[in-house]
């Protein structure tokens, strides 16, 4: 005979060190139970060259393409930037149009470039790195490539242009002859452009349509069972056995 609101024998209730069903709910944020293990020994770490060698890659390879462009980015500013026209006069040389600003020309011709190839080599670095979620390798290699890109466009167009001894150019028109002075920078700044301009529109760029990272569920919400490797797999879960029938005592 039981009696109702009997408190539960300790005896039957479970183990100290009982383990638990392997299909328990845990908790996802949880530590792992140990070490990762190989043949008995914990795993040793990932060389810190062997992590480094895939971003130093995409880094070098990016610093080459800008590179490539910028041979073709100092032959089109040679070719593109206006010159400054020189007039022989006697044992003087002479600006043909005194108020001229081919100059300033040469300098927004350079810029204007500049930012098209930051347009350009940006947004072929993000749709190349997308997928793997860019990294720190992609912007460094436009910043630096950018800028050695516009130092080398600027030294070759200068060389591609006019002769840079004028007296040699007066010499060989002669007098009253006119001939075009070479080309230069006067803003030295004009070689950021390019740098700026890439890292500006790769910003956009990742915060618009860069990959996103899943949130991790709320910590009031149970992660799915993980089950213990080698474990066999859980069986149906026993019935219950049913209540014992509770007798009443009654007074006659």
């Amino acid at each position: 005979m039981t009696v109702p609101n009997t408190p539960p024998d300790p005896a039957d209730a479970a183990p100290a060190d009982a383990v638990p069903a392997p299909n328990a709910a845990r908790d996802p944020y949880a530590l792992p139970p140990g070490p990762d293990l190989v043949n008995g020994k914990p795993r040793p770490a990932e060389p810190v060259a062997q992590r480094l060698l895939p971003e130093l890659r995409i880094g070098a390879a990016t610093v080459l393409a800008c590179l490539v462009l910028g041979v073709v980015m100092g032959a089109l500013w040679a070719w593109l930037a206006p010159k400054v026209p020189l007039v022989v006069d006697g044992n003087k040389i002479l600006y043909g149009d005194p108020e001229g600003e081919q100059r300033a020309g040469a300098d927004s011709v350079f810029v204007l470039i500049g930012l098209g190839m930051g347009i350009v080599t940006a947004l072929g670095a993000f749709l190349v790195t997308r997928k793997r979620g860019g990294g720190i390798a992609v912007a460094v290699g436009l910043a630096v490539g950018g800028l050695l890109a516009s130092v080398g466009a600027w030294g070759l167009g200068r060389w591609l242009g006019p002769g840079r001894d004028l007296v040699a150019e007066a010499r060989r028109v002669g007098n009253g002859g006119h001939f075009q002075a070479d080309i230069d920078l006067g803003a030295y700044g004009a070689v950021l452009a390019w740098p700026m301009a890439a890292m500006v529109l790769l910003l956009a760029l990742s915060a618009a349509f860069g990959k996103r990272e899943e949130d991790p569920p709320p910590y009031w919400v149970p992660g799915p069972p993980a089950a213990d490797a080698g474990a066999p797999a859980p069986g149906p879960a026993p019935a219950a056995p049913a209540p014992a029938p509770v007798e009443d005592r009654r007074e006659g």
